[in-house]
């Protein structure tokens, strides 16, 4: 019997877009092997509850095959909340853990690291993080990469949130996790032999 291979969802980061050096890393990656048709990297709104809405549909698009998720940043903890939603294995990559708090920093209009788009970050955006807020349920589902000098986020933070996942922590690096596609390979490997629909 063949195999059937996973889709890979691919989540950007806050102020980011499918543009971002890990998100094309990836897709191209999995092109460069003839898989691209699996790679789906959705441009993420601002307003918390539209990404919800927007992966619920995506989701329901996929949900024939199996469906495996990566979130670096802020994705991350979109990818913590599909993973819970839908049953699914994920890699984060520098997650957000309680971004709610950190949201009062970025109130009002913000540039888009990526395409130079204004973005207006409302106050009520926290609420609706608070309730897109999961904690692992099955910590065995999550593989947790962090770097030790992201200059954004405290990695012990994501380290105690998904304490009894697989955490690989390496010193140095940065937000953008330095290396990340040396990590490709073993992030493929992890989706093939763990992703399924409920499992």
């Amino acid at each position: 019997m063949s195999e059937i291979l996973p889709h890979l969802v691919y989540l950007h980061g806050f102020l980011s877009s499918p543009d971002s050096k890990k998100a094309r890393e990836t897709g191209d990656w999995l092109a460069e092997r003839g898989l691209g048709a699996k790679f789906h990297c959705p441009v993420l709104p601002p307003v918390p509850l539209q990404v919800a809405e927007l992966l619920r549909g995506l989701y329901q698009e996929l949900k024939g095959a199996p469906v495996f998720v990566v979130g670096s940043s802020l994705g991350g903890f979109y990818a913590t909340w599909f993973a819970e939603e839908f049953g699914c294995h994920a890699v984060l990559i520098n997650p957000a853990v309680r971004p709610y708090e950190l949201l009062k920093d970025y109130i009002g209009p913000q540039r888009n690291y990526q395409t130079g788009e204004i973005q207006v970050v409302e106050p009520g955006f926290a609420d609706d993080l608070r309730t897109l807020e999961r904690k692992p349920s099955r910590p065995d589902r999550y593989w947790v990469l962090l770097q030790t000098g992201d200059e954004t986020l405290d990695y012990r933070d994501a380290a105690d949130f998904y304490a009894g996942s697989r955490l690989s922590v390496m010193e140095g690096g940065d937000h953008s996790f330095v290396g990340y596609a040396d990590w490709l390979p073993q992030i493929w490997a992890f989706a093939r032999s763990n992703s399924s629909q409920g499992a």
